[in-house]
Parts: C-alpha cells; sequence; structure tokens
C-alpha cells in the first residue's frame, strides 16, 4: 500500500495523472474529440468524390477514408467542397481536420503538408476530343506544337509537370476543377486537359478519350495533414495498412492498377522528401 502511494505521490508531483497518459498517447487531434467532427477539405471529382448539399459525402475517396475513421472509434467524415489550390490554405487555416486525396505528391506539398501512403497511383494521361484531331501523344508533343493549348487544373501535378517537360506557360489554360475542364475541351477554348490516366470515367461520354502519357511518372494521391498532425497521419497509415493486407482498399479501388499501388505503402517511397 505505501508502494502504491508513494508512487501516486511521486506522479502528481512530477505532474501526471492516469488521464494526462491517455492524452499523451491519443493520436486524435484534441479538437476532434471535443467536437466530435471530422472536417475534411475536398474537391470536386464525382464518382470519386460526392457531397450532398448537408455534407455527406460517398464514393471511393469517402469510403477509404471513413473505414480508416471507423477503424480509429471516429464518425464519418463531413466535407467542405474548395477548389483545388485552397485545399491546403483551409487545412493550415485551421478550417479542416485533413484533405481528402485529391492532392498528388509533389516536393513543394511535402513542405507544407504530410501525407499517407497513396491510396490512389497512376500515369498523367491527356483527354483530347475522341479522333485525337491534334495527335497528342502526352507533354512532350504538346510542348513541340506551340498552337496546342492544354487545360490543367490549377495548382494540380499535371500542371508543374507539363512545365518542367517544356509546355509554355501561354499553352496552358488553368482552370479550378475537373468540369471546368472538360468544359474547356468541349468549348473549344483548350486541345486536350491534362489529369490522372483514371480521373475521368467513361470519357468516351464526354466525347472525349484519353492517351496515356508513358514518360510520366507513376504519381501517388495520399490523405493529407497538418505537419503538428503528424501522429493522426500515422493513425491514418496504420489503418491503411489493415486495409491493404485484409483485402479491403483492394475490393473498392476502382481502377485496374490495383498490381501497382498495392506496392507502394508511404509517400517517401514515391517523393523522398515527404515525411
Amino acid at each position: 500500500m505505501k508502494l502504491r502511494l508513494s508512487w501516486m505521490v511521486f506522479l502528481a508531483l512530477a505532474g501526471y495523472s492516469p488521464s494526462s497518459f491517455g492524452q499523451a498517447d491519443d493520436p486524435i487531434p484534441t479538437a476532434i474529440r471535443k467536437s466530435g467532427e471530422i472536417r475534411v477539405a475536398a474537391a470536386s471529382s464525382p464518382p470519386y468524390l460526392v457531397v450532398s448539399p448537408t455534407g455527406e459525402a460517398t464514393g471511393y475517396d469517402a469510403d477509404i477514408i471513413n473505414l480508416a475513421l471507423k477503424g480509429m472509434g471516429l464518425p464519418a467524415m463531413k466535407a467542405l467542397l474548395l477548389a483545388n489550390d485552397a485545399l491546403i490554405p483551409a487545412l493550415q487555416a485551421h478550417q479542416v481536420d485533413l484533405v481528402a486525396p485529391d492532392l498528388g505528391y509533389t516536393e513543394a506539398r511535402c513542405k507544407a503538408v504530410v501525407f499517407t501512403g497513396p491510396v490512389y497511383a497512376s500515369q498523367d494521361g491527356v483527354y483530347v476530343p475522341i479522333g485525337n484531331p491534334k495527335h497528342l501523344t502526352g507533354y512532350s508533343s504538346v510542348a513541340q506544337s506551340q498552337d496546342v493549348k492544354l487545360a490543367v487544373v490549377r495548382g494540380s501535378l499535371q500542371e508543374a509537370f507539363a512545365l518542367k517537360q517544356g509546355v509554355k506557360p501561354e499553352q496552358l489554360v488553368r482552370v479550378t476543377d475537373i468540369a471546368a475542364g472538360i468544359a474547356t475541351i468541349r468549348g473549344g477554348r483548350a486541345n486536350a486537359f491534362a489529369l490522372g490516366q483514371f480521373t475521368i470515367p467513361n470519357p468516351e461520354q464526354k466525347s472525349l478519350e484519353v492517351v496515356v502519357d508513358k514518360q510520366s511518372p507513376v504519381n501517388g494521391v495520399g490523405v493529407a495533414f497538418r505537419m503538428e498532425d503528424i501522429r493522426f497521419r500515422d493513425a491514418f497509415d496504420k489503418q491503411f495498412d489493415l486495409l491493404r493486407s485484409n483485402g479491403a482498399m483492394k475490393e473498392i479501388y476502382p481502377f485496374p492498377n490495383w498490381d501497382v499501388l498495392s506496392k507502394v505503402h508511404r509517400a517517401s517511397e514515391l517523393v523522398p522528401s515527404c515525411k
């Protein structure tokens, strides 16, 4: 009994309590514990993420996040739709708790946020009118044809990679989201739209076809968190590891390249500077 009392006195003097151990070990941010809500910034990307007027989200993005949240005993996400280039600013301003898998890994982004391992992996493609009237094969063919206009989502991986591949800034038509990019092609304001190869489902229904750029790297896309919430990110990664190993992620993954995605578990495997 004396030993027990002495130990409790020591803990009290040291500033510890039984509850403080739980708080110190808890990877869930305090604000989430208090509010009981998970606020997620997301770009519009149907059918992979569809948001109702009340903020309820469906689609692969929502499903994979909600499976991870459920594994941590947390409620389903509530989505806030934003433009692509507003996602990280909203996260850093604490308007949301995390960012849905809309952002590919880049060195610049990995200086601002921490990412989970990928829940998408793909190469880039250029979406063109059916028949590919400009005979485009990817970024290099756009760079070699000064009269070609290429639509890109502002702040996207594709915007940065296009410039790196020699596409001139004046050739780019910057848009806010996927729907705007499709409208740009159909309206004749651009000749092609650069995105991930699977981003637009059933492109032929929109009078488009996709040409995969075989020279483009494999891009990973994960869930993004504030730097100070790295332990929350780690908890997500543990859940994603479980979902990969038990087959749940493969079951809902909407694309045919599971063999590529299944081999990459961390952002740093694709972009070494990512933490």
